[in-house]
């Protein structure tokens, strides 16, 4: 006979125990007071909804990452959210239809049908701040300088930010003529950066060989500012659109320079993720150690427009479980206070006045064989003098 190993979670799915659940929602509170101090208010938006809703103008590969279950009311497909910023984008255009720029932030679980990267959760526990309603590139300065000052609170060291700009690569693409099934291929070689596969399909598809060549530069296109200049000769473009997405690129250093100076800012003008529903400036942050970024922003102005307003937006998002994991936090020491099982009228009054300033006690159950500190107490109630006073251990 099998015996089915019932407390086995699924591959991504994991549950968080003590004492990094308490680090973990401590880190939570923290990070939601930081944007409450810059102005950013919270919703909380539901864990399902409708396909349609829910999908709306952010393209093809968020669809493949969403769960699809039918409702069983109405018969309608619906989805449990993979990526909370267009939720956000319909609550602030169809919901609260604000006319001038409005900061919103949220905390939630999203889920993944597959891991982004090899070991990854497919189920983060996901913190963003989005700014709508405002199309100078001073939103994408704010929300970058937010997202490092996540970063820090977060205990994040040795961050380094790539820069890029969506507006490049539709540009270049525009005179490339290709249908979505070669346009799909091109984007997976440049995140990849496989230069030969690169030269191999431009081969395939006898692409002109000035195009070509920007390709070529583009997918190596990285460093520190020098990068620009050589882009600007590299990727010249008749309509100007080049320059001007370049010319975005420094006054956001510039401005970031100005509100955090010395700012670990980088260049990858083929840095595109969430490029499908991205419109302007993106940016990543990376740790040494890890392959994959763990926060992400940028400008994504198209996805308010299917809920009714057509509204400016840029924001950003991190996974606060990945944070709690690279960043360096305080040692966590649980400060508790034991009360012993005894039934005594001032006792019942010390333990009430205790947690009513915050202090944890943990009061011993008739028959506890469990010591003050086997229960995690560094402290205990003791009776002195008539009085009942906390004590060290």
């Amino acid at each position: 006979m099998v015996t089915h190993k019932r407390w086995l979670l699924p591959e991504g799915i994991e549950e968080i125990l003590p004492p990094h659940a308490e680090q973990l929602e401590n880190l939570c509170r923290r990070i939601i007071d930081l944007y409450r101090t810059w102005g950013y208010q919270l919703v909380m938006p539901p864990l399902v909804e409708y396909l349609e809703s829910l999908l709306t103008g952010t393209g093809e590969d968020l669809d493949l990452q969403t769960f699809k279950l039918t409702d069983q009311i109405s018969g309608r497909m619906m989805g449990i959210r993979a990526d909370t910023t267009p939720q956000v984008a319909r609550i602030d255009a169809h919901n609260l239809k604000a006319e001038g720029p409005n900061r919103l932030c949220y905390l939630g679980t999203v889920l993944h049908t597959r891991p982004e990267s090899s070991g990854a959760s497919r189920s983060p526990l996901q913190v963003g701040a989005e700014l709508y309603g405002h199309a100078g590139i001073e939103s994408e300065a704010e929300s970058l300088c937010l997202m490092l000052e996540t970063l820090k609170l977060a205990g994040v060291e040795d961050i380094h930010i790539d820069l890029g700009h969506v507006g490049i690569y539709e540009t270049i693409l525009k005179s490339a003529g290709l249908d979505k099934n070669q346009e799909t291929e091109l984007f997976s070689i440049l995140q990849r950066k496989a230069t030969s596969e690169l030269n191999d399909l431009l081969k395939q598809w006898s692409l002109p060989k000035k195009l070509g060549d920007k390709l070529r530069f583009l997918i190596m296109a990285c460093g520190d500012a020098s990068i620009l200049d050589r882009a600007a000769k590299e990727l010249t473009d008749s309509s100007g659109s080049i320059k001007h997405c370049l010319k975005e690129l420094k006054t956001l250093v510039a401005l970031v320079n100005k509100c955090l100076p010395g700012a670990p800012l980088f260049f990858d003008l083929a840095e595109l993720r969430g490029y499908h529903y991205h419109t302007g400036i993106v940016f990543t942050a990376f740790v040494p150690g890890s392959g994959q970024g763990i926060a992400f922003g940028g400008r994504y102005d198209a996805i308010g427009q299917a809920f009714g307003q057509a509204r400016p937006a840029t924001g950003f998002s991190t996974d606060i479980k990945t944070l709690l994991s690279v960043g360096r936090q305080k040692e966590f020491k649980r400060q508790a206070i034991f009360a012993p099982a005894k039934e005594d009228k001032k006792l019942n009054k010390k333990i009430v006045a205790l947690r009513k300033k915050g202090e944890i006690v943990i009061r011993a159950l008739p028959g506890q064989k469990q010591s003050a500190r086997q229960a995690g107490c560094d402290r205990k109630l003791q009776l002195k003098d008539g009085q009942w006073q906390v004590v060290k251990l």
